[in-house]
């Protein structure tokens, strides 16, 4: 709704203890440090990656290889692949990534400002390749 645009109602922002908070706001935890260097922008990154929503009883809204439930169907879905940098997918997504190294696994809670432009999940990836993860992430965005 046009009215609720830019207000919080005094809601404080989510923050977790042991999560790094960026200055953009991103927060993340690395559950596995990685090896090697940093990506670079212009490289091309392959990600394994699970969404999962806050607001909505914390539902995936895209999971590999994992139980899913509702109408998650068809094939599992591939690894995500883009060129850090290009803007194919979130702020947050890249600004998560740039700074992992070569098998390190981190947490990261994505906030309202790095996430998917005009809250339109089709505009930048990471998307939800099926009906139910469209309709999870379609009702927290909404």
């Amino acid at each position: 709704m046009e009215a609720l645009k830019g207000k919080d109602y005094g809601k404080p922002r989510m923050t977790y203890p042991d999560f790094t908070m960026t200055a953009s706001g991103l927060q993340y935890k690395d559950l596995r440090d990685g090896l090697g260097e940093s990506p670079q922008p212009g490289d091309t990154l392959v990600v394994d990656w699970s969404g999962y929503t806050i607001g909505y009883y914390g539902r995936p809204f895209e999971a590999r290889n994992k139980p899913k439930g509702g109408s998650f169907t068809g094939d599992e879905k591939d690894f995500l692949r883009f060129k850090l940098g290009d803007h194919s997918v979130i702020p947050a997504f890249e600004e998560a990534v740039s700074t992992m190294k070569v098998g390190g696994i981190r947490r990261v809670v994505v906030p309202v400002e790095l996430g998917y432009p005009d809250n339109d999940f089709r505009k930048q990836g990471p998307k939800p390749t099926t009906f139910s993860g469209e309709r999870a992430l379609g009702f927290v965005l909404g």
